[in-house]
């Protein structure tokens, strides 16, 4: 029986990744899939093919794999006119560049075919499988016949030649009548640094201008990194001259969302330019693409059957839709089986993932039961292997507040602020000590200031043990081995639901299951009302208008959150009774990777099942199905912009088009309504436009100039009717606009009046300033828009809260060590607090105490560089 496509790339798969733990380090010089020249005419080529020098120009080419008779093949090769006779031997060939083999130990060959096969590189035989000698092109494979074997070769250094090289590859038939061959080939090039090298290169507290590249060697030596944004060429160089085992090199001083090159080593030694080893950084808030995350549950159990295919399947996928690769890499805990131990995550999680995933996937982890030894007696422990193998943001590198705790933490990834949790350990310093506790805990504290300061729009947490499960574990048996589940159900998740969490991923439960959009249910599984305890019961896969997506508003922040259980990147199997039902009804038990982008107010998400399939899928908006009113002069044309993004067309009443955004010119001295829907009915936005001859506001000047790190907003009127105020919102796109402040209009006059706003903390780029007024009975008019580029960037944030009691905490992330100016003023421009404060650099914190009220913060660092924002103290 033939072997279906994906079972013989699998295959090939597995014999790449055990070649993978000789050596972490390896670059792919030749991948599966790349383009040969073929000769299939059954012709006699002789020796002269294999050389260099032969002219191959006359030869078809085509993509790999190659061959006939399975149906799967990417090109399909001539076997000649009679099925009884066919040619014998089928001839391919190759060029490649490698501008310096020497930085290579050797080289790793993978050959795949059917049913025998010599390879030669510049003429010379560096392997063959299953062919005897003496060779000719009627010479038959040998007994018995096969099935696309993978085969594995090691070549010396010397066999290559500095520029191009040719390999020549014979593939041979067992008999003249046989149904099929195959061909495909990878090779691979064996790091000369990677002979010292055991553990990475791995990618860890990445932001916007700054990563953590990790990596391990067999014996102590310093450290080198070197990186750039062009591959092959990497002008920036860090070093660390302390002998170690254990690398640990952060990168500062880059630039947000751009892509960047590197490779390690030392002093003596670096490895070679390899591709696949890339970054890049965080992209900001104000980013308009699309965010891309991939969660990883219960990964580390070394199972080909569950945990490589899901590999090769999600791969398979980032590269059929054009992924370098995602945003972020979430674990969610039990990383390394069965008890977390240094040698369980060399063979389980780095022996798997380290020539693929962590060589370019920013890693943020979390832990679970079996990272504490599957041992509760090591729950208040954190010398667990888990806390050594990785570098966690605890003190807000990546965004957030500072947890101070390598067991818990917060970041921000474009417009998604996350919450990475620990369902199983406890905290000596608190009395309430894990997320089970019910109750006010050091935790709950921690979470209600960092989501207090958050202004991210999608807010995702993620832990280890589920709140709603009926897979291999059962969230109600909390007597029975699992009595986190109910209680972090019962005093937990509404805590975070009340604050605006709009997803919650967990894993443990080694299959998959999503809920409806739910908010406070705590009770058992059954006791599930769909009317009381879900906001939507839709399933929000979004293909119809029965299964419109979940939509609500940012506040109020009670708003509801979807549930997840993604444990089964690594394992599969059981299931309990009323499994797929109640609040969980989208589920199967099978292995599979969960995934999720965002793109502005939209979050679409997808269960990549391990057969290559996308088993379940749903999408949520927020703030939209809008109403807006316009008031515009007679004769005058706006651009409306519906508040979503979506692949297809928009449908417009009352106007032409089928764009995210249209301009419209409404007839004189009347109101007019215009709409725009989505393709399924499911979200609508109102438009109202008013044209009358005069406005209630005439706008004179209006001004818009970057100002020492801030941005200066000025205008005029010299005629004000019914003026209640002015809006100046702001946008990174010119299209999806946030207000960050209002002045008092007028009222009445026909004087000329100057406004003006101060923007302290402007966006990095290009953004755009809008002018708005409103009437006295409420009506918006948009009045201008104006462009500003700001490319000084800072090397330090700043994040202010209130801890209640009167009391202001302050924090700096800074990427350098530096001295800052802190200055507090009050609403009335009186400056309350002038302090200088020396900080390394990493996170610097002051508490201050005040009244209550509304405050301005200015931090400048030792360049004259401010950040300014206004801060509530209760």
């Amino acid at each position: 029986m033939k072997p279906a496509y994906h079972l013989k790339a699998f295959l090939a798969f597995l014999i790449a990744i055990t070649f993978s733990f000789v050596s972490f380090s390896q670059t792919t010089i030749i991948p599966y899939g790349s383009i040969w020249k073929y000769l299939d005419n059954g012709t006699n080529q002789g020796t002269a093919w294999q050389a260099s020098g032969f002219n191959d120009a006359a030869w078809a080419s085509g993509a790999s794999e190659l061959g006939y008779g399975d149906g799967d093949e990417a090109t399909v090769v001539s076997f000649g006119g009679n099925a009884a006779n066919k040619f014998v031997t089928t001839y391919f060939r190759q060029s490649v560049t490698i501008a310096n083999p020497a930085l290579y130990s050797n080289f790793t060959l993978n050959v795949e075919y059917d049913d025998g096969a010599i390879v030669y590189v510049n003429g010379v035989e560096v392997a063959r499988a299953r062919m005897t000698n003496p060779i000719s092109f009627t010479k038959l494979a040998d007994n018995p016949a096969i099935e696309d074997q993978v085969s594995s070769f090691t070549i010396p250094t010397a066999s290559f030649s500095v520029g191009t090289n040719v390999i020549a590859v014979e593939v041979h038939q067992q008999a003249i009548n046989s149904s099929d061959i195959s061909f495909n080939l990878q090779l691979l090039g064996n790091d000369v640094f990677s002979a010292s090298l055991t553990r990475g290169p791995y990618l860890q507290m990445a932001n916007e201008t700054a990563i953590t590249i990790r990596w391990r060697t067999s014996a102590a030596q310093n450290s080198r990194i070197e990186l750039g944004t062009t591959f092959g060429t990497y002008p920036t160089v860090v070093t660390d001259a302390t002998s170690v085992t254990e690398h640990i090199i952060r990168v500062t001083g880059l630039t947000a969302d751009t892509k960047y090159y590197y490779r390690i080593g030392n002093s003596t030694n670096m490895g070679a330019p390899d591709a696949s080893k890339f970054f890049t950084t965080v992209p900001p808030a104000n980013a308009t693409r699309k965010i891309r995350i991939a969660a990883f549950g219960d990964c580390g159990r070394n199972n080909s059957t569950y945990q490589d295919q899901n590999l090769a399947n999600y791969q398979n996928y980032l590269t059929t839709n054009g992924i370098d690769a995602p945003d972020a890499w979430i674990l969610l805990g039990d990383n390394a089986y069965n008890a977390g131990t240094d040698a369980e995550y060399t063979s389980n999680f780095f022996g798997i993932y380290g020539n693929s995933l962590l060589k370019n996937h920013k890693l943020y982890p979390a832990p679970g039961n079996h990272d504490y030894g599957n041992n509760a007696g090591n729950k208040g422990s954190r010398a667990m292997p888990y806390y050594n193998n990785f570098t966690t943001p605890q003190l807000a590198e990546s965004g957030g507040v500072a947890s101070n705790k390598p067991n818990y933490y917060s970041y921000d990834i474009g417009n998604i602020h996350f919450l990475s949790l620990d369902s199983w350990g406890t905290e000596a310093d608190d009395a309430n000590k894990d997320m089970g506790a019910a109750g006010t805990s050091n935790l709950k504290t921690w979470i209600n200031n960092d989501l207090a300061a958050n202004t991210r729009k999608w807010v995702v947490a993620y832990w280890h043990h589920p709140p709603y499960t009926k897979t291999s574990h059962d969230s109600d048996n909390g007597g029975g081995g699992d009595p986190e589940l109910p209680l972090i159900r019962q005093n937990f998740i509404t805590y975070l639901e009340s604050r605006g969490v709009d997803m919650i991923v967990c894993g443990h439960s080694h299959g998959y299951e999503r809920s409806y959009l739910l908010r406070n249910f705590t009770g058992s599984w059954t006791s599930f009302v769909p009317g009381t305890h879900a906001v939507s019961s839709s399933s929000a896969t979004y293909t119809s208008n029965s299964t419109c997506p979940y939509v609500y508003n940012s506040t109020p922040a009670n708003h509801g959150t979807v549930y997840v259980v993604a444990g089964s990147s690594g394992a599969s199997g059981g299931i309990q009774a009323n499994f797929g039902a109640y609040a969980m009804p989208f589920a199967v038990n099978n292995a599979g990777i969960f995934y999720f982008e965002t793109e502005g107010n939209r979050l679409d998400a997808k269960m990549l099942r391990s057969n290559g399939t996308v088993f379940d899928q749903f999408t949520i908006m927020k703030d939209v199905n809008t109403t807006t009113n316009y008031n515009i002069v007679n004769g005058s044309s706006v651009n409306l912009a519906a508040s979503w993004p979506q692949s297809g067309n928009y449908t417009w009443t009352n106007t032409a088009g089928t764009t995210r955004s249209v301009s419209v010119t409404p007839p004189n001295n009347a109101t007019t309504n215009y709409s725009v829907t989505d393709a399924f009915g499911c979200v609508t936005d109102q438009f109202s436009v008013t044209t009358t001859g005069t406005l209630p506001v005439s706008i004179l000047t209006y001004d818009v100039r970057l100002n020492n790190n801030k941005v200066d907003i000025n205008w005029s009127t010299s005629t004000e009717t019914n003026n209640k105020h002015f809006t100046i919102e702001r946008s990174a796109n010119g299209r999806d606009f946030t207000a960050i402040g209002t002045v008092n209009g007028a009222g009445n006059s026909s004087s000329i009046l100057q406004y003006s706003f101060v923007d302290f903390n402007p966006l990095i780029g290009t953004s755009y300033y809008r002018l708005s007024q409103t009437n006295l009975d409420d009506h918006k008019e948009y009045l201008r828009v104006k462009q500003v580029i700001n490319n000084t960037g800072k090397d330090f944030e700043v994040k202010a809260f209130s801890g209640g009691s009167g009391i202001l905490s302050v924090q700096i992330n800074s990427s350098n060590n530096s001295v800052y100016q802190l200055r507090i003023y009050d609403m009335q421009g009186r400056e309350r607090k002038n302090e200088m404060l020396n900080c390394n650099s990493g996170v610097c914190k002051k508490e201050f105490t005040l009244e209550a009220g509304v405050f301005v913060y200015e931090v400048m660092n030792s360049k004259g560089e401010k950040i300014s924002q206004k801060v509530l103290v209760n």
